[in-house]
């Protein structure tokens, strides 16, 4: 039978990606081809296993899945995806569906659920508005090179915050970023404007916790001429510089009690009123907020107002810290050593392999402002094209981290650690191997046992040049 048409994407856009997930060889043969013809690059696969090691490298904008799975179920691959990736729909296919079933599926917040014998058109429109509603920033060329150019990653984990970024910037709700010092929350927070309707308007950055509390208030809400000793004229505050656009309370954890109390009136009556005025003079301002403090801590020992948080974190998103994306450490650093060497005017192509991996391995507490340190270091002191080891050995400060051998990391995980050694070498089966301490063949047998395929890590250039290899394999 034909499939019914669908809308495909348009030529010039990239395929939306559907990962597909059936036990049953016919059923994944027939969605795949059904799927295909309607537009759609298809990723099919037997098990939850093998779904969730996709999803470590290459993330769909939907996962289809049937419910009756060996080993774990689709609802428990559900719950495994909203965990890792929140923003991903997962549409679930049954042929044992009952109303209990249907109800529990949508409650833990399954986009929809379908029977067996599914309706083939019902289930295209049912794609269609799932990727309709998910994930934006995937599909959008400008998000692609306007909106998030600052932030430089590869990282899934990345890709998804970003993703719920995007969204959030088309409404006017207040955002608290969260994350550890130098993992790049002003960044984000530039980015959401950006890609924000009020994009074309300033944005205005404060760090809360740099300014002494006598001047905070003037700062942000504005003085009038004669309100203190040296105010000398009329000054309008950050508040009012951002009227139309955004704000960034950056390190709002450390405002003083004193001045959340006036910051939480400004937010409710959407006025300020400068110090030594009369008159309130109305803002239209969207607030992003972001902290390294643990706000719902502060707030259990009275240091931080609980109305003032509920205003500001509306939507919460968390940056990862470096050590949690360490696929981008190898990219960040070049991407540094490109914009440094320039500064510097000094002609350096990349870093050695040796002095790579130390980057890879390091522990990096102070994230990806450290990683930029480190490399500005480096690149001031190389007298060399290539930034060799010692240069970053000594940057660092701190010893390296060791990877783990096999015997080691069998007890914090197999598969995570199989998962990052392919990361850290680009699907190098041999580097890999030789890193984990075994050889080859039983290597192999580990990556069969955890449903990974070394080619979903290679990069496209890697791809390319070990195709002759994975043959002679």
């Amino acid at each position: 039978m034909p499939a019914p048409s669908s809308p495909k994407a348009p030529p010039s856009a990239p395929r939306p990606r559907i990962l597909v997930v059936d036990d049953d060889a016919d059923m994944l043969r027939l969605l795949s081809l059904r799927l295909n013809a309607a537009g759609y690059d298809i990723t099919a696969v037997p098990s939850a296993e093998a779904a969730l090691a996709q999803l470590e490298t290459h993330r769909p904008q939907l996962v289809l899945s049937d419910v009756r799975l060996p080993g774990r179920d689709g609802l428990a691959l559900f719950d495994e995806v909203r965990a890792r990736h929140p923003s991903l729909p997962v549409i679930l296919l049954t042929a044992h569906g009952t109303i209990p079933d249907a109800v529990e599926a949508t409650a833990r917040g399954v986009f929809t659920y379908l029977t067996k014998p599914y309706d083939a058109k019902d289930l295209l429109d049912k794609i269609a508005q799932a990727l309709a509603l998910s994930a934006p920033a995937t599909r959008s060329p400008q998000s692609d090179s306007t909106w998030r150019a600052e932030i430089v990653s590869r990282s899934n984990r990345m890709a998804d915050l970003l993703a719920e970024a995007h969204m959030v910037a088309q409404s006017d709700a207040s955002v608290l970023l969260l994350g550890d010092s130098g993992s790049g929350k002003e960044l984000l927070a530039r980015a959401i404007h950006r890609a924000s309707p009020r994009a074309a308007r300033p944005f205005v950055a404060v760090n809360c916790g740099a300014i002494p509390e006598a001047l905070l208030e003037s700062e942000l809400f504005g003085h009038m001429k004669g309100a203190f000793t040296d105010a000398h004229s009329n000054h309008k505050g950050l508040f009012q510089a951002a009227d139309g656009g955004t704000l960034l309370l950056d390190e709002i954890g450390d405002m003083p009690p004193a001045l959340q109390v006036k910051l939480l009136r400004v937010l409710q009556e959407r006025a300020v009123r400068p110090v030594g005025a009369s008159q309130a003079t109305p803002v239209n301002v969207r607030i992003v907020s972001a902290t390294h403090r643990d706000l719902e801590a502060a707030m259990a020992t009275s240091q931080f107002r609980e109305d003032l948080y509920y205003r500001l974190n509306v939507v919460t998103l968390t940056l990862p810290t470096l050590a949690d994306r360490r696929e981008d450490i190898p990219l960040l650093a070049n991407h540094f050593l490109d914009l440094l060497s320039r500064k510097y005017d000094k002609r350096l192509s990349g870093f050695s392999p040796e002095a790579l991996k130390a980057l890879t391995a390091a522990p990096w507490p102070g994230n990806v402002r450290q990683l930029y340190n480190v490399v500005e270091q480096a690149c001031a002191l190389s007298t060399t094209p290539l930034v060799p080891l010692g240069l970053v050995q000594r940057a660092l400060r701190t010893p390296t981290a060791q990877v783990l051998s096999f015997t080691e990391a069998r007890q914090r995980f197999e598969r995570e650690y199989l998962v990052d050694l392919l990361k850290m070498t680009d699907g190098n089966v041999a580097d890999a191997a030789r890193l984990a301490q075994r050889n080859r063949t039983e290597f192999y047998r580990l990556l069969q046992k955890h449903a990974l395929t070394p080619g979903q890590f290679k990069s496209d250039a890697a791809a390319g040049d070990d195709v002759a290899e994975e043959r002679q394999d």
